[in-house]
């Protein structure tokens, strides 16, 4: 295992950021802040140092940076391994390749003993878009929910994924991270008093429907919430950050005083968000209107990601309309 200076040379990172193309994928900077004071910290790539932007925590301190080449399930053992000798290993690449191609690596190697890996997979959902099925990334949240002392958490900014990030650095157990393609607008302008990690945030408050999104469609479902308020409806709009564990206490609150919950996510609606919705409100008993959005049960279609987005009714438009069919106005 070697850090591959030549690829890593700052300049290579300096061009990256003019470029301004991944703006919320943070990654690597904020890891090779924390590198500074956090010796303990490692970072490992699978032949995508560049792309999921882990590469610029190697540029900062290359003695603790391993990229494993196009060896995928080897860099999650690797990272056990490492864990296991009292490193904070950060693992990252796509998604897609990182819950599906790894699923036993991660299990039986890292959820299992239940060690201290950070699991980063990028790109997730359908944001590969034109790159196809075998890029996609639908049924991640599903995979890695089921297995026993994982955390799944999916930012929707760059500012979430800092405060996640930092607190990660202390967290105990294994974190399976979900991250998009670095281009997703801006929901916070500073932390949130009580942001941490299994704490749900509410964004907006309104008495006629929760909306719970995590991840990307966060950002659509503010903007969906403010669409359907022209219209007379107001919407409580949740960041469900941390899909595992779920804020029961936050969610079942929202439910009880609204009556009527939608689940939005850039995922299958098996398995992610919406199953762990119902699942809970079903165990604590609350009868409400719901209803859960996304890809229904599909591979999604082969296309430009906005298009994508579009398409299965994942921007704005598309969740609004969602509400009124749960709230029965259309």
């Amino acid at each position: 295992m070697t850090a591959p200076d030549r690829e890593l040379h700052p300049d290579t990172w300096d061009v990256l950021r003019s470029t301004a193309l991944a703006t919320s994928l943070v990654t690597g900077e904020v890891l090779a802040e924390l590198g500074r004071d956090h010796p303990e910290i490692v970072a490992l790539s699978a032949d995508l140092a560049i792309p999921t932007r882990i590469g610029e925590f190697g540029a900062v301190h290359p003695e603790r940076f391993f990229d494993v080449g196009i060896a995928e399930k080897n860099m999650v053992s690797i990272a056990a391994g490492l864990a296991a000798c009292g490193k904070i290993p950060y693992c990252s690449t796509y998604a897609s390749f990182l819950a599906l191609l790894c699923c036993e690596q991660i299990r039986t190697d890292v959820a299992y003993p239940r060690l201290n890996v950070r699991l980063i997979g990028t790109h997730a959902g359908i944001a590969m878009g034109f790159y196809g099925t075998s890029h996609h990334a639908t049924e991640d949240l599903a995979v890695v929910r089921a297995m026993a002392n994982m955390t799944v958490v999916a930012p929707c900014d760059a500012g979430s994924l800092r405060w996640l990030l930092e607190d990660s650095v202390a967290y105990d157990g294994p974190i399976y991270f979900r991250l998009s393609r670095g281009r997703d607008p801006d929901v916070y302008a500073e932390r949130p008093a009580g942001f941490r990690i299994g704490a749900a945030e509410t964004l907006r408050s309104g008495g006629d429907v929760v909306i719970l999104a995590t991840g990307t469609v966060v950002r659509p479902a503010l903007d969906a919430a403010t669409v359907l308020a022209a219209e007379g409806v107001d919407a409580t709009v949740i960041d469900a950050h941390t899909v595992k564990p779920l804020d029961v206490e936050r969610i079942v609150a929202a439910a009880s005083a609204t009556g009527a919950v939608l689940t939005v996510e850039e995922h299958n609606v098996l398995g992610g968000l919406g199953g762990a919705v119902a699942e809970t409100l079903l165990e604590q008993g609350v009868a409400c209107r719901f209803r859960r959005h996304g890809l229904r049960d599909e591979y999604s279609v082969i296309g430009p990601p906005l298009q994508l987005y579009e398409h299965y009714r994942l921007d704005a438009a598309g969740i609004a309309g969602e509400v009124r069919c749960l709230l029965g106005s259309r």
